[in-house]
């Protein structure tokens, strides 16, 4: 125990304490920890955490419902005035019940505090990972397979990156060799280390193109080094993946266009794009590719295309984008607030430049792109009484004349970028 990280005194014990525990259970727990449960009147986990504790640790034993977020804040409530210790794998604020707890108690108070929230962390799976392979934390990229897709994976694939997935049961390590495979990476070595910190830790090796292991116990990481085979496409980083790589039936953003879309969008962390006129997706797959907070809905009339977008969407590694089968700007009605807009077809539906103006927020980002004369003067128009830019892009493609190369002209996009003003600014005229 340090001088920064005191026991609670029995006499004022924090309300609700967050005590992280490993796979070497009580043994494992520094004294502050072992204090928190001990003087705990109600003990809040899962079945396999509550088995971890001695009978010396005496307050009544609450497991955790299913699903778990939508009880958390009844069972505070059927709590209250009790002094509770909920336990945690490894570090609470790790993919944690940490951040359930800081979102309905509100972040930890002092120490010392009678009233406030405290938080007492374990080493992590992914440390102890770590420290048994050799491999710096901060380089290292974390994708969690626990409640969400192992399809999320297929994004962060780039030859030479390590990475370490949480799995989400026994079967996720036959889920990660197979993605490899289907995405080109099968001769990437892989490593599962189950039970970390605990007595019966185990690891098992082996090549994604060979893995044939049985499956492991629940509670494992899986490491991955990833070697992409030589006739796997190069898929960067940035906006401007080849075009190939989408499955479309030519209502597709082109890649040089799309890179030029992607960066007037201007996506940040945590924002939300509106993507209408969806097509095969390409703009929402990249605006959510550029950050793993990254959200988007797609708004595609088709519903053909709507089930293609999703296909692609999976297949580069963004299955959470969200894709509204429905017409503009109907589709729109009781959709979350969006940081930008981009609207790729449908422009000359009545009223839909109005709503997507009206649901941007000031400071949020519209860009509309177009090829026809019909939708180039409305851009105009709009770019006339709100300001931003109207560009024109134009592309050209090398090809065979004859025995020479000459040049072949793309059709021509006109876009317009605008920054919704404030109102006490008012409208460009």
């Amino acid at each position: 125990m340090t001088s920064a990280d005191p026991a609670p005194s029995s006499a004022h014990p924090p309300a609700v304490t967050v005590v992280g525990i490993g796979a070497d259970g009580w043994d494992g727990l520094p004294a502050a920890s072992r204090t928190a449960l001990l003087e705990a009147q109600v003990l809040i986990g899962g079945p396999r955490q509550l088995e971890l504790l001695p009978p010396d640790c005496a307050g009544e034993r609450v497991a955790w419902p299913s699903p778990l977020r939508p009880a958390v804040a009844g069972l505070l409530a059927m709590h209250r005035g009790r002094v509770i210790a909920v336990l945690a794998s490894g570090d609470p604020m790790f993919y944690g019940i940490g951040r359930a707890l800081t979102e309905e108690l509100g972040t930890p108070a002092p120490d010392g505090d009678p009233a406030g929230l405290r938080i007492l962390p374990h080493p992590s799976s992914v440390s102890y990972a770590c420290a048994r392979l050799g491999w710096p934390l901060e380089d290292t990229e974390v994708i969690t397979a626990v409640g969400r897709p192992v399809a999320r994976l297929a994004a962060a694939l780039h030859h030479g990156r390590r990475l370490l997935v949480l799995s989400a049961g026994a079967h996720t390590p036959d889920e990660v060799a197979h993605l490899l495979r289907e995405h080109g990476y099968g001769p990437s070595p892989m490593r599962v280390l189950a039970r970390l910190g605990g007595p019966t830790e185990s690891s098992t090796s082996g090549t994604a193109d060979t893995w044939d292991q049985p499956p492991t116990d629940a509670l494992n990481v899986v490491a991955v080094e990833c070697v992409r085979a030589p006739d796997t496409p190069h898929i960067g980083a940035v906006p401007g993946l080849p075009d190939d790589v989408y499955e479309h039936d030519g209502q597709l953003t082109k890649r040089h266009v799309r890179a030029a879309t992607l960066g007037a969008l201007a996506p940040a962390p945590g924002e939300l794009l509106w993507d209408i006129g969806g097509g095969s997706g390409s703009i929402a797959i990249e605006w959510m590719r550029t950050h793993p907070s990254c959200r988007a809905i797609t708004v595609e009339r088709d519903p053909v295309r709507a089930e293609r977008i999703s296909r692609n969407a999976d297949r580069l590694g963004v299955p959470a984008l969200r894709v509204v089968t429905g017409r503009a700007p109907a589709a729109l009605a009781d959709l979350p607030v969006p940081d930008a807009i981009f609207i790729g077809g449908g422009l000359t539906a009545p009223g839909l430049l109005d709503a997507c103006w009206d649901a941007l927020p000031e400071g949020g980002r519209l860009v509309a792109n177009t090829v026809t004369l019909e939708s180039e003067a409305l851009l105009a128009d709009r770019y006339r009484r709100h300001g931003g830019e109207l560009v024109r892009l134009a592309v050209a493609h090398a090809v065979p004349v004859g025995g020479f190369t000459g040049w072949r002209q793309a059709m021509p996009v006109t876009q317009w970028t605008v920054t919704k003003p404030s109102s006490v600014m008012g409208d460009h005229r």
